[in-house]
C-alpha cells in the first residue's frame, strides 16, 4: 500500500509489505489562524503537472519506543505548522481562474501514516541501486500536483525511514529542506520556528495568471496516464537508478581537472561536477556527434530577482537553465567546454533574464511535463547545499537520503552532500539500462570511487 512509512529496529526487518498501524491528520496547534488564502505565482503555476515530490530519509536512531516517536513527531509537526501552514491547505481557484493555495481552520491538515513492515532489511533501502522498494514507504506515487486541490499538500510517514512527499506546485527544495529542518529543531526542544518562512510570495512576482486547469485529465497528455491511441500502454526502455558516491577528494580531482587550463574565472564545484556528468552520459549513451544533448539545471532565483527575495522565502522560486549543443562537441573537447557553457547559461540568468522568461510564459502560459527537459538532457534538481544530514529529530541525522519514484526520466540527476561531509557529493542518476551499464564501468567518470 502506497502512502505510508516504516518505524523498525536497524536490526528488524522492514518493508516488503508494509501495514498500516494507524493514519491521522495534523493540524497547526494554533486553532485560530484563520482563513489564509495566496496566490500562486509565475515560478509556481507552471508544476502544476509535475507529481508529487517525494523525499525518503532513513535513520538508524528513532525505533527504540515506536508509540513515543509516532507522537513526539505529530506534536512537533503541529507546531511547525503554525508558521508553514499553507502545507495544511488546499489548492483552489479564485472567481478569476486564478490558482490559489488556502488554509482555513476547518480543514483535515497534513495526513500522517504510521506503519510496521517486514521482509526487507533496512540496509537494503541504503543501497546505492534502485527505488522499486521505495513504492511502499513513500505517498502520492503517481500523483499529480494538480491533484492538490483534492489532497493533502504534504503526506508524511514517520519512523525510522520517513516519506515525505510535497506539492511541488507550492514549494521547491529550498523550502522543503526549511520546513524538515525547522520541524527536526521542533522534536529537538525548539519552542519556535528559529526563521519563520517569508510567505508573501506575490512580492517576487504579482501577475494574476488564469489556467484552465481543475483536474488531472485536464493537465497535458504526458502527465495523465502514458496512454497512447487506443487505450495502449505507451512503451519506454526501463530505467535505472543509481546513486555515485563522489568523495571529496574525487570531487577535488574533478574540480582541478575541469580548471586545469585556467579559465579567466575558475568554474565552481557545481559547473565542473555537472559538466564531468554531462560529458559521461553523453558518451554512455552512443550518441551520434551531430545529435543534440541539452543540459538543465533548476536554479534558485532568490538572490537573481529584483528585488532580492530573503532565503526563508516560501514557495517556487526556482527556474530551469538551458544549455543545448552538439554531442560530438560535449565528446570532441575537454571536459571544460561543458563547463564554459554552464557557466555562461548560469551566470546570464539575471533578473533581466528571468522577467523576461516570465514575460514569455505569462503570455503563452505552458504547462510543463514532469521530464520537458531536452533531448537527450542531463536535468540537475536538488543541491549538495540542501544541509539534508542534519535533520535530526532528536537521534540523529539520516543515513541515506533518497529521492522517490516520482518525477524520474532519462537524464534526471540529484545532487546531494555526501553522508561523509565535507565537499563530498552523491550523484543519484536515472538513465536507461544500456547507458547505466557502460556509465558504472566508465573508470574516468567513476574517479575510483
Amino acid at each position: 500500500m502506497a502512502g505510508e512509512v516504516v518505524l523498525v529496529a536497524e536490526e528488524k526487518k522492514v518493508g516488503g509489505s508494509v501495514e498500516i498501524i494507524s493514519t491521522t491528520n495534523v493540524k497547526p496547534k494554533k486553532s485560530d489562524i484563520g482563513r489564509k488564502e495566496c496566490q500562486l505565482v509565475t515560478f509556481d503555476l507552471p508544476y502544476l503537472a509535475f507529481y508529487y515530490n517525494q523525499k525518503l530519509l532513513i535513520y538508524k536512531g528513532g525505533h527504540e519506543n515506536f508509540d513515543e516517536v509516532v507522537e513526539k513527531l505529530k506534536d512537533g509537526l503541529a507546531l511547525v505548522l503554525d508558521e508553514f501552514y499553507q502545507l495544511a491547505g488546499k489548492l483552489d481557484k479564485d472567481e478569476d481562474g486564478v490558482f490559489k493555495v488556502v488554509y482555513d481552520d476547518d480543514m483535515a491538515g497534513v495526513e500522517v501514516a504510521a506503519a510496521a513492515a517486514e521482509d526487507l532489511e533496512v540496509a537494503e533501502l541504503t543501497a546505492e541501486e534502485g527505488t522499486s522498494k521505495f513504492k511502499e514507504l513513500l505517498p502520492y506515487n503517481g500523483v499529480l500536483n494538480l491533484e492538490g486541490m483534492q489532497r493533502p499538500l504534504l503526506a508524511v510517514q514517520d519512523g525510522l525511514v520517513m516519506g515525505c512527499t510535497f506539492n511541488h506546485a507550492i514549494l521547491d527544495g529550498t523550502s522543503t529542506w526549511h520546513f524538515m529542518s525547522s520541524w527536526a529543531d521542533i522534536c529537538k526542544g525548539a519552542h519556535t520556528v528559529a526563521v519563520p518562512p517569508f510567505l508573501e510570495r506575490t512580492k517576487a512576482r504579482s501577475t494574476r495568471v488564469k489556467l484552465n486547469l481543475t483536474k488531472p485529465s485536464d493537465a497535458p497528455e504526458h502527465a495523465n496516464s502514458a496512454q497512447t491511441n487506443g487505450g495502449a500502454a505507451k512503451s519506454e526502455p526501463p530505467l535505472r537508478e543509481k546513486v555515485f558516491k563522489f568523495s571529496e577528494s574525487a570531487i577535488d580531482r574533478i574540480k582541478a581537472k575541469v580548471n586545469a587550463g585556467s579559465p579567466p574565472k575558475p568554474y565552481s564545484t557545481f559547473q565542473s561536477l555537472s559538466a564531468h556528468v554531462w560529458q559521461a552520459v553523453t558518451r554512455a549513451r552512443d550518441l551520434a556527434p551531430t545529435d543534440y544533448t541539452v543540459f538543465t539545471v533548476f536554479a534558485d532565483c532568490r538572490k537573481r530577482v529584483d528585488p532580492p527575495m530573503p532565503e526563508s522565502y516560501f514557495g517556487n522560486l526556482i527556474q530551469a537553465i538551458f544549455t543545448v549543443t552538439g554531442a560530438g562537441l560535449v565528446l570532441g573537447n575537454p571536459v571544460e567546454f561543458g563547463a564554459g557553457l554552464i557557466q555562461t547559461a548560469i551566470e546570464s540568468h539575471n533578473a533581466e533574464a528571468i522577467n523576461k522568461r516570465n514575460d514569455e510564459w505569462e503570455s503563452n502560459p505552458i504547462i510543463f511535463q514532469y521530464k520537458d527537459a531536452g533531448v537527450n538532457c542531463v536535468a540537475v534538481g536538488s543541491s549538495p547545499r540542501f544541509k539534508v544530514y542534519e535533520v535530526d529529530f532528536g537521534w540523529g541525522g539520516p543515513e541515506s537520503v533518497r529521492s522517490g519514484l516520482n518525477n524520474r526520466f532519462d537524464g534526471m540527476v540529484y545532487l546531494y552532500p555526501g553522508k561523509s561531509g565535507g565537499r563530498s557529493i552523491d550523484v543519484e542518476i536515472s538513465l536507461e539500462g544500456k547507458a547505466m551499464e557502460k556509465l558504472e564501468k566508465d573508470d574516468e567518470f567513476l574517479m575510483e570511487i
